[in-house]
């Protein structure tokens, strides 16, 4: 049963949108910015995967990775802390596969009666190669973003309709995915409830990173 939560979770994300990309051979995900992708989830945590075991309860199964949790980002009111993380054994239903004992990775997902899922349309990547950005992201700039919307470009011309928007437009200038504003850029909001593209600081500087950051 879990494994056709994810494969209708997969399928809402590819609906969703017209712009996609394909992964795996059946699996087709939409393009997401990093907020987003945080945002929308249940779970955001750093961990280094420990352990893995096929659990046979379906026709293609699910793999149950056992993971060391270094830091929880978001989800302190669904699990107090993650050691499994859930998705389906076959990448062509999306699902995702982490190297044991090699890297910490950033992990995102959703949770179904207290157990973590995830899969290749979430956002899930080995941390030392997320941006400065995206990691200050992470610890606490995506959530003051969360009721802002972030507008995919695809085609010009494009326009914001509406005062929470953030304009992407990494389809257009980088031919793909991920883009410059996906990796340096969170849509903040402003006063009055305005949305923009906020960047901050470029490199570190002790006058303006609080102990807070990843």
């Amino acid at each position: 049963m879990q494994s056709v939560y994810q494969h209708l979770i997969s399928l809402l994300f590819v609906f969703s949108s017209l712009h996609v990309i394909q992964l795996t051979e059946g699996c087709t995900c939409a393009l997401t910015h990093p907020q987003d992708a945080f945002c929308n989830s249940d779970i955001v945590i750093r961990a280094k995967v420990v352990g893995k075991k096929l659990l046979r309860d379906g026709p293609f199964g699910t793999m149950r990775y056992t993971v060391k949790q270094m830091k929880m980002y978001k989800g302190f009111d669904k699990v107090q802390h993650v050691q499994h993380i859930y998705t389906d054994a076959s990448e062509s239903l999306c699902g995702v596969k982490f190297d044991i004992n090699k890297y910490q990775y950033l992990i995102t997902g959703r949770v179904y009666d207290g157990k973590v899922y995830t899969g290749l349309c979430n956002f899930n990547e080995r941390w030392e190669r997320l941006s400065l950005a995206q990691k200050k992201g992470i610890n606490h700039r995506y959530q003051l973003g969360c009721n802002c919307r972030i507008k995919p470009c695809h085609y010009l011309p494009c326009f914001v309709t509406s005062k929470n928007e953030c304009l992407w437009t990494d389809m257009l200038s980088h031919f793909g995915y991920p883009g410059y504003q996906s990796r340096h850029y969170a849509c903040i909001q402003q006063k009055e409830g305005y949305c923009s593209w906020y960047r901050g600081t470029a490199a570190r500087d002790k006058t303006t990173i609080n102990a807070t950051d990843p």
